[in-house]
């Protein structure tokens, strides 16, 4: 009896993860292209649906590359889509924002490690060469590649000038730079492709450039390395503005992804040392105690986002931080910085992310990084 009870568990426990995870698969058209792209259960990638979703990948890459943002790949499309997509290959448009690009060679490279199809190596090779063609002499890389020009009509989306800036908003950087190390560290997620000795030299030499980039950008105040603003100029290197509520100043939310690359570096220099010691110390000198943000509803019935007071709540750090006076500040689509978060309207208010305790795992990582480095 205890037998087969044993042996009814087991299968009730098999069947019931197998049932989860063809549920999982058979509701990716409902889930997130980001989600879908690197996040499926590793089987689902040799399936004839990730196979659909590949030529849809393979179709809207760009001549050069890259892909366009915001798009759902693994969407079924359309005759016309598939048409605009292969009359579009020669538009510029391709971008690392908001994760584009990267996301789709990390598919490539899930899909690859399952069907090995030349064409996902040959369309992985040609988005790393994008991500080489893109970087600057002095390191850093924009946003869009080609930069986009203010007087093209074709893009009229408010995303230029600032485009062409050195951007580490949303991890951009960050980004295309984990990628690159993955490729000449041969790390498991692209050693499926065996890609050649070239092109494992071409990105570590992109990636040491970058490294230098981000060295060279890092705002020093009074002689000391602090943080980093979102985007900097492609030229001077200087912070600088992006949309109008993004004004040039130290970032509280994008400066944690670079301190976490410059502390996975094995070997660190003595300035990546001294740049990850002064950006600590700003997060420390910077932190917000004493408050939480929370949600009231207001008589409309629309949920509010507000800061209360509370003693006992974790530490915050602001997204944004004036450049003169190292206090955090707040903006509206007006542009003009205001000293609370209710002072500006409800739509920024409640769409924006004005606060973030991501710096924290900086602080908690510190130590271990410290005796590691001595």
């Amino acid at each position: 009896m205890k037998r087969i009870i044993c042996i009814s568990i087991f299968v009730f426990f098999v069947s019931t993860n197998f049932s989860s995870a063809q549920n999982r698969s058979s509701d990716y058209l409902k889930m997130r292209w980001g989600y879908v792209a690197t996040r499926m259960p590793e089987e689902w990638y040799g399936s004839e649906e990730a196979k659909s979703v590949a030529e849809n990948v393979l179709i809207s890459q760009k001549e050069i590359g890259g892909w366009a943002k915001n798009k759902p790949y693994h969407h079924v499309f359309t005759q016309e889509e598939i048409e605009n997509y292969k009359n579009g290959k020669l538009e510029i448009g391709g971008t690392f924002d908001n994760g584009s690009t990267i996301t789709e060679l990390k598919f490539l490279a899930k899909i690859y490690a399952q069907i090995p199809d030349e064409r996902y190596k040959s369309a992985f090779e040609k988005g790393v060469n994008y991500i080489f063609q893109a970087q600057y002499a002095n390191g850093g890389w924009p946003q869009y590649f080609p930069v986009k020009n203010a007087e093209d009509e074709v893009f009229v989306d408010h995303t230029q000038p600032y485009s062409m800036h050195i951007t580490y908003n949303d991890n951009a950087m960050v980004n295309i730079m984990l990628l690159l190390k993955g490729v000449f560290t041969n790390s498991e997620e692209f050693a499926v492709f065996d890609l050649n000795e070239k092109l494992k030299e071409q990105a570590k030499i992109a990636f040491d450039k970058g490294i230098e980039c981000i060295l060279n950008t890092q705002i020093v105040v009074d002689g000391k390395p602090t943080v980093w603003c979102a985007q900097h100029h492609e030229v001077t290197l200087a912070p600088a503005n992006a949309r109008s509520y993004e004004l040039a100043s130290f970032s509280g939310s994008e400066s944690v992804g670079i301190i976490m690359l410059l502390m996975d570096i094995e070997h660190p220099s003595e300035q990546v040392i001294l740049s990850v010691k002064g950006a600590v110390n700003w997060f420390e000198n910077h932190k917000i105690e004493g408050i939480r943000i929370d949600r009231e509803i207001l008589p409309d019935g629309k949920r509010n986002r507000i800061v209360v007071e509370d003693k006992n709540a974790s530490a915050l750090w602001g997204r944004f931080y004036d450049l003169n006076t190292g206090k955090v500040f707040f903006c509206d689509r007006d542009g003009i910085k205001k000293n609370s978060l209710a002072e500006i309207g409800y739509e920024r208010r409640n769409g924006y992310s004005w606060y973030t305790d991501a710096p924290q795992i900086i602080i908690n990582k510190y130590p271990e990084w410290l005796a590691k480095i001595q």
